[in-house]
């Protein structure tokens, strides 16, 4: 099982030759313009929520590699509209086998509206397990007692958290979001794209590095093996 992350709050993780790839949020990301997203072709497509900054590469992606697309319900009836019928939508607390594993749907308290204004449901979360490991993926979210409940039902390998602020949690939320979920790797996204939710790294790192606990940071582009975050 590897991650590759591609700005902001999009990245990929390889499990069992499938590629799951989540917030496709590239092309009018600034930071990400060495990124083709022609050349991303996902079995899967994980949305979180609906705002501009998790879906502005959804549609294209999903036409061009023809990815099962797992999603609240209302973007699922968007996405329809839009021609794009590949769809597996789920809601809050709710569980499916899939062919990489299982994705359960998780709390993320935030908002959620798509391009047109529209009602986009729930956000959420998503813990995904599999025979070659489990992570979670939180979402735009603030910190939540739910997260308490992960840990009692799946064991991590690794947490993507958001880390910039104003938005979503900061570091220090983001340690307590560590600490609830019980995983000691963390890798940071949703922070340094926009002016409000920049940060400094170095101090990001040495704040979770006092609580025991590693935060990763890979450059856009980058492709780690999780065994390799984990040591």
């Amino acid at each position: 099982m590897n991650l590759t992350f591609y700005g902001h709050a999009c990245f990929s993780v390889e499990i069992k030759g499938l590629t799951l790839l989540f917030d496709p949020f590239i092309s009018p990301n600034p930071m990400a313009k060495g990124i083709d997203i022609e050349q991303i072709k996902p079995d899967y497509l994980l949305v979180s929520h609906g705002h501009a900054d998790h879906i502005a590469d959804l549609i294209p992606i999903a036409q061009s590699s023809g990815a099962t697309v797992i999603c609240a319900w209302e973007i699922h009836e968007w996405l329809q509209e839009q021609g794009i019928t590949n769809t597996l939508p789920m809601n809050t607390g709710g569980k499916k086998a899939c062919s990489f594993g299982t994705v359960k749907c998780v709390v993320a308290q935030h908002s959620s509206s798509l391009p047109d204004g529209r009602y986009a449901g729930n956000p959420l979360g998503f813990v995904i397990t599999s025979s070659e490991g489990n992570f979670y993926y939180s979402g735009d979210t603030a910190l939540t007692l739910d997260m308490q409940l992960i840990s009692q039902y799946t064991s991590l390998d690794m947490a993507i958290l958001p880390i910039g602020d104003q938005f979503t949690m900061g570091v220090e939320d983001a340690i307590l979001a560590a600490n609830f979920v019980n995983c000691k790797t963390i890798v940071g996204v949703h922070y340094n794209t926009f002016e409000p939710i920049e940060i400094d790294t170095l101090q990001a790192q040495e704040a979770f590095a006092a609580k025991g606990i590693k935060l990763w940071l890979p450059a856009i582009g980058t492709r780690l093996e999780i065994n390799d975050l984990k040591n």
